[in-house]
């Protein structure tokens, strides 16, 4: 199973994130065990498409299966990020 993981990680660094998105959803029904790292990769491929919502969600499910993944550090990147974004300067 941990092949599978790490074309997924390949799929995406190399941007093709909704090929990883159909693996990762295959994958976590195929095999709950593993859904936790599913959930975070899943929540990585959501970021690199922009998506936060998304990816803030599949971060909290890896979290919720696996309190220490690594979705803990990514989640508080994301709302980082989205809570430095300053909306009110684009509506001037």
């Amino acid at each position: 199973m941990n092949n599978r993981f790490e074309a997924v990680r390949d799929l995406i660094k190399e941007g093709h994130t909704q090929e990883a998105i159909l693996q990762l959803n295959k994958l976590i029904s195929l095999d709950p065990d593993t859904a936790a790292e599913a959930y975070y990769l899943l929540g990585n491929a959501y970021r690199k498409e922009g998506n936060w919502q998304y990816a803030l969600n599949n971060y909290q499910e890896a979290i919720c299966l696996n309190p220490e993944s690594p979705a803990q550090e990514a989640y508080r990147m994301v709302m980082d990020i989205l809570s430095f974004y300053n909306k009110d300067m684009f509506n001037q």
